[in-house]
């Protein structure tokens, strides 16, 4: 087999994270990270946007203990399309600590989402962020989630904020919960209180199904990772957006660090400073535990069954 070669100009994972200040309680879930190949084991999907470096199970665990972390939700990177053998391989080994959201086509078949669910995973991954991924069909994925509803699985939608309001009829009419990455990625230069953001509160607001991530502050920052003064204020521009989305709906939220971080072009975030972003979003110990406990372990590990 032919050696991957990366995309020039990619961004390695930051190798030796710093140990966070803030200690998540127990239990907690990193409710969004990712496995990349190895390429030599796991190929990379020939219709990729990007090849990325290796990012293995045992790295992701060994970050998951370092950072104190309890499990995992490892979600299917698009640089391994429809593939899902990396994710299930690190589920299996995860020992019922990792749950996972894959990506599937139309043409599965019910065995083989049987046999996903019996590997742990909870969801499927729809992808609307055009520079990632080709276009699929609404019907083609309306159709994936009318069949993977009586498994209570859910569906993860990722997109850009400009896009919600193209996006919002077919969202609304998913018929599962859904769970939106990283807030559907605001222009955190606009007003927190601004229409772009307010669309996407009256979003959550109004359909009481929809969830969302509170995570990726090193995608949509502007002042970027540096701690002015002594104190931990990284990604302060950001705060205000997640901070509203879990004061708002502390039921329904979740976070995760994004490792390996695929596709960053600026810088490469130290995980450990990620974690001590967390108390600035959630800064009571209940919201904390909401955020990182209570909502992931429902949604991932409580009740669901197989069809």
């Amino acid at each position: 087999m032919a050696a991957f070669e990366k995309t020039p100009g990619w961004l390695d994972w930051y190798a030796n994270p710093s140990k966070p200040r803030f200690q998540v309680p127990a239990g907690a879930v990193d409710a969004h990270c990712h496995v990349f190949g190895p390429g030599d084991q796991f190929p990379f999907a020939p219709e990729r946007k990007y090849t990325p470096c290796d990012a293995s199970k045992d790295q992701l665990f060994a970050l998951r203990d370092h950072l104190g972390f309890d499990k995992n939700v490892i979600v299917q990177a698009t640089c391994h399309g429809a593939d899902n053998r990396a994710l299930v391989d690190a589920l299996q080994a995860a020992d019922g600590r990792a749950r996972g959201v894959a990506t599937v086509r139309r043409s599965i078949t019910d065995e083989e989402l049987k046999e996903l669910h019996e590997a742990g995973v909870r969801g499927v991954r729809f992808n609307f962020v055009k520079r990632l991924v080709d276009f699929t069909p609404k019907d083609e994925l309306m159709e994936i989630a009318s069949r993977i509803a009586p498994l209570g699985w859910h569906v993860v939608i990722y997109f850009e904020a400009v896009d919600l309001p193209e996006l919002w009829d077919f969202f609304t009419s998913l018929p599962t919960t859904v769970v939106v990455d990283h807030m559907g990625r605001p222009d955190v230069t606009k007003p927190v209180d601004g229409p772009e953001f307010e669309l996407f509160v009256k979003f959550m607001r109004e359909n009481p199904n929809v969830w969302s991530k509170v995570s990726c502050p090193e995608r949509l920052s502007h002042t970027g990772p540096r701690a002015l003064d002594g104190e931990q204020n990284a990604y302060r521009d950001v705060v205000p957006f997640a901070r509203r989305i879990v004061e708002t709906f502390p039921d329904r939220v979740l976070w995760g660090t994004d490792w390996p971080h695929p596709n960053l072009k600026d810088h490469m975030p130290d995980d450990g400073l990620l974690v001590d972003f967390i108390p600035h979003i959630a800064p009571t110990a209940d919201l904390q535990r909401k955020l990182l406990v209570d909502n992931p372990t429902r949604l991932y590990w409580g009740e669901s069954h197989v069809a």
